[in-house]
């Protein structure tokens, strides 16, 4: 809901709880008032009117206030806009009038202001839908000069900025990490100064998500007011929090990681940037979760509502030895395990014997599957699952049929040494040429095998973002990410049925950009089981168990660190996701077999509750003790129960139950036990773990 007040220049957009109100002064400055419980427009126009802090010679009364502060003019903030033409810098804007109620689009308000002498238009997007407290911002802008007139450069492009009162002390949360460990959760508190994280790499990152959490120091997992941002971005990005002297706050956050410039605009021609989405619950961060979680089921992820099915990739049997003979009796062993999708991971085309020659030829190895994928797809759909293959499309080998037609086609520097890792270079997406190639190839791929999933790899980051003979190359680091993203919808669109899975080496590419056209994520190359408690903690904090990918590989663990650990904790800690084994079947005994058989057939019965319910935090994986999930949905409540370790005398602790009715009773569905829901909220559940590395699986459904 939009509400209009104070002459026309106030306005309150609200959700289910939360409002966020701004203001536009008689000066044009657009001010920030409230971003918190809701109130009525009559609330925020007492906020309005109350006076601004007083004029000191060396301070700006506009600093850490505005909605979207601007390079130039009395501010001295990390600006949200630079801009450069004709030899001047910043940014002195008008409001042009132009305000957008627009309920068909969700409840968008558009505020659009113009600079003169750029022709620059900059147009501020505010949506705020009715069914939760996401308000997703983002702003577009537009030269609006003649032809022949000199373009802009927009140096730095924020999509929007978060202003947050002043309090005794602020914390940030937020996740970092590297591959293999990836979505740490960190919280500090932030003293006088900028924190800023981000991402020169090209793509988001194993190093940091584009998310961070802000809360007076006192919130706890149920408690609490908090603040959180995420970024809808896939490449190259920055978010900055800067804490004022004043102990006011403001965050900033977009596309790309400095001020070197990002983009040229012509006239007539517009940048309309990523969302930077916001939210505010006092519900502490377990309530923050469950907020962003369903904002992302209903608005993000494309057929959320549909359960995603349990996955078998050959890549830990196999590595680059696949042979359509070996792939088949994979696909037997996998479907007698009530597996629902079998996927061929690398290997599979071109001269792709090892990571050193192949990439760029989407075409099947004819040594290897001398009818094409056709007929294997063929017995693993006769087998009742799903067929997939692994891709990587963004990347080439110099040893390919691709590179040596194109080699102008990688990223690179006229005169500089091409750097590889693993062997690679990088394809310019920035290139329409390229992108046709791999629309032809790709299309070509998915219309010439019943293919129903592809698991789209990233494995290196920009090392030479060059672009030899482009007026501007600076801005492949923006358009590499909108061909992506191009791509991915021109092939969803031709293949409807086809499901896409973002990889990127595991975590290097997960945010609400990628997420908006893929079905699920893989969260690491990290699959032991304990390390990925950790990983799968920091994961939620953001995005929701319907789209994180956890297998079940190996013991020991191919990783390195050589853990030991059962069948049953590795099943129960992936259970915590969506669903995928990993290992090598063919040596698994008939007894391992058969456990993993009971495995998959009890998630297939949670699924529904762990996929689509909402999350709580019971127990995080610190130390090396007891930690637990709990998802709720309806009637149904599953929990997930893993103990590290146990020591001589230390009992482990009832598990305090969220999200139940405490007049109820609950039974469990696999004991038949039977709890009162006033007991297992204020006792406990007893999970009697004990030991080293035990887990357990607690279904309950509500009588």
């Amino acid at each position: 809901m939009i509400e209009t007040g104070g002459s026309g220049r106030l306005w309150v957009l609200s959700g289910r709880h939360s409002s966020y109100a701004l203001h536009l002064t008689d000066r044009d400055e657009l001010l920030h008032l409230h971003w918190g419980p809701r109130i009525a427009v009559e609330d925020a126009e007492a906020l309005a009117a109350e006076p601004g802090p007083p004029d000191w010679p060396f301070e700006s009364p506009l600093d850490g206030r505005e909605e979207y502060p601007v390079e130039g003019g009395p501010r001295f903030v990390r600006p949200a806009l630079s801009a450069h033409a004709g030899g001047v810098r910043g940014t002195e804007w008008r409001f042009d009038g132009d305000t957008v109620l627009d309920p068909g689009t969700g409840e968008e308000l558009r505020l659009g202001f113009h600079d003169p002498l750029h022709h620059l238009d900059i147009t501020l997007h505010y949506r705020m839908r009715d069914d939760g407290d996401v308000i997703e911002r983002w702003t577009t802008l537009t030269h609006t000069g003649t032809a022949g007139q000199e373009p802009v450069e927009l140096l730095r492009a924020d999509s929007a900025a978060w202003a947050l009162p002043a309090r005794d002390r602020w914390r940030l949360s937020h996740l970092h990490g590297r591959w293999a460990a990836e979505s740490r959760l960190a919280r500090t508190e932030l003293t006088p100064g900028e924190k800023v994280i981000g991402s020169r790499r090209g793509h988001t990152s194993h190093h940091h998500l584009p998310w961070i959490a802000l809360d007076g120091g006192a919130a706890t997992e149920e408690s609490g007011e908090v603040h959180s941002c995420a970024l809808a971005w896939s490449g190259a990005w920055r978010i900055a929090v800067q804490l004022l002297s004043d102990g006011a706050l403001q965050a900033v956050g977009g596309v790309g990681h400095d001020d070197a410039g990002q983009l040229l605009l012509a006239p007539g021609e517009s940048f309309g940037t990523p969302v930077f989405a916001g939210l505010w619950t006092d519900g502490g961060f377990g309530a923050a979760s469950r907020a962003w979680h369903a904002w992302q089921l209903a608005h993000v992820v494309p057929g959320a509502d549909r359960s995603r099915p349990v996955l078998y990739n050959s890549w830990e049997a196999t590595e680059f030895e696949v042979s359509e003979e070996q792939q088949r009796s994979l696909a037997r062993l996998a479907a007698g395990l009530g597996v629902e999708l079998f996927v061929v991971d690398d290997g599979w085309f071109g001269a792709r014997t090892s990571d050193r020659a192949g990439l760029g030829d989407w075409t099947p190895n004819p040594d290897r599957f001398p009818h094409g994928l056709k007929p294997l797809a063929d017995e693993v759909h006769a087998l009742g699952m799903r067929f997939g293959v692994w891709v990587e499309p963004e990347m080439v080998n110099p040893d390919s049929d691709l590179y040596r037609a194109h080699p102008d086609w990688a990223q690179h520097h006229p005169g500089r040494t091409r750097t590889e890792f693993r062997n690679q270079l990088v394809l310019n997406l920035a290139r329409p040429e390229v992108r046709a190639y791999l629309w032809e190839r790709l299309d070509t791929l998915l219309g010439g095998a019943p293919i129903d999933y592809v698991k789209w790899d990233f494995n290196r980051s920009f090392a030479d973002p060059g672009w030899p003979g482009d007026p501007y190359p600076r801005r492949l680091w923006i358009d590499h990410v909108r061909g992506l993203y191009e791509l991915l919808e021109r092939l969803r669109a031709a293949h409807p049925g086809v499901a896409f899975e973002s990889c990127s080496g595991g975590g290097g590419r997960i945010d609400l950009g990628v997420l908006g056209l893929t079905d699920q994520v893989w969260t690491s190359d990290n699959t032991d089981p304990l390390d990925r408690l950790a990983i799968q903690h920091g994961f939620g904090q953001l995005h929701p168990a319907r789209v994180m990918a956890a297998w079940v590989t190996d013991s020991p663990n191919a990783m390195g660190n050589a853990r030991v650990s059962s069948l049953r904790f590795r099943f129960i800690s992936a259970m915590a996701g969506v669903l995928g084994v990993g290992g090598d079947l063919t040596r698994w005994s008939e007894a391992e077999l058969a456990e993993a058989r009971d495995w998959v057939a009890l998630y297939k019965r949670v699924r529904p509750v762990v996929q689509h319910g909402e999350l709580y935090r019971l127990r995080p994986p610190e130390g090396d003790g007891l930690s637990a999930v709990q998802y709720v949905r309806g009637a149904e409540t599953v929990v997930l129960a893993w103990l590290q370790a146990q020591h001589y005398g230390r009992a482990q602790p009832p598990l305090r139950l969220r999200g139940l009715d405490p007049a109820a009773t609950y039974r469990d569905l696999e004991s038949g036990e039977v709890h009162r829901g006033a007991v297992l909220a204020h006792r406990g559940l007893r999970t009697g773990l004990r030991g080293d590395l035990d887990a357990a699986v607690f279904h309950l459904r509500r009588n």
